[in-house]
């Protein structure tokens, strides 16, 4: 029995997949969140072998759960499950440690194969996108110099969050937040909120949906 957790902020594509996965029948679902960093603490508790992930979801998005998820737990495998077919979004699902990357418009046959090759550690990619990586290979993004501390100081500012509410949602003093705020507007070379804002919707960090 394969065991997987659920993550995505539309509850009715998450009754969806479980409906798919149990009828499988060697395929237990164990969990599921609606948000990326509620996810964390869940999967951790529970300790799935694969893991659904969305990509766009509020207060954390699913790469960047996906990275320090695989650097806290690499025993277990995330696929990524995004409405995005460009190649910067499945470069970057690859980057913070996915195993899977499948697109939602992916038949349930699809989704199946996912899981399977994940529990074997094969790595798996909707057909419709299987080129993406070679077409990104050679073009580096400057979001690849962030932390992830950085980068959800800069998901959480660019979705309008004040420095004093990122610092109670990370545990940080607000005078930290800005040093981090500071260090990555400097990493990316932009010099106020409005470029930096528009830099992260461009390279898929921050969707703007």
């Amino acid at each position: 029995m394969i065991t997987v957790y659920l993550v995505d902020d539309q509850r009715i594509l998450r009754e969806g997949l479980r409906a798919l996965l149990e009828l499988d029948g060697s395929i237990q679902v164990v969990g599921e969140a609606a948000d990326g960093r509620a996810a964390l603490d869940g999967i951790l508790a529970v300790q799935p072998e694969v893991v659904l992930m969305d990509v766009t979801m509020p207060d954390l998005n699913g790469i960047d759960a996906a990275q320090i998820l695989t650097q806290k737990a690499p025993q277990i495998k995330v696929i990524i499950l995004s409405v995005h077919s460009d190649s910067e979004h499945v470069y970057r699902a690859f980057q913070a440690g996915a195993t899977g990357y499948l697109l939602k418009e992916s038949a349930g046959a699809e989704v199946l194969a996912a899981v399977r090759a994940a529990k074997q550690n094969r790595r798996y990619v909707s057909p419709k996108i299987a080129d993406a990586l070679a077409l990104r290979r050679d073009k580096r993004s400057p979001f690849e110099s962030l932390s992830a501390r950085e980068r959800e100081v800069l998901q959480l500012t660019v979705a309008g969050s004040t420095s004093a509410a990122i610092a109670g949602k990370l545990n940080l003093s607000p005078k930290t937040v800005d040093t981090y705020r500071s260090r990555v507007m400097g990493k990316l070379g932009v010099q106020n909120l409005p470029e930096l804002v528009r830099l992260a919707i461009k390279h898929g960090l921050t969707p703007a949906e």
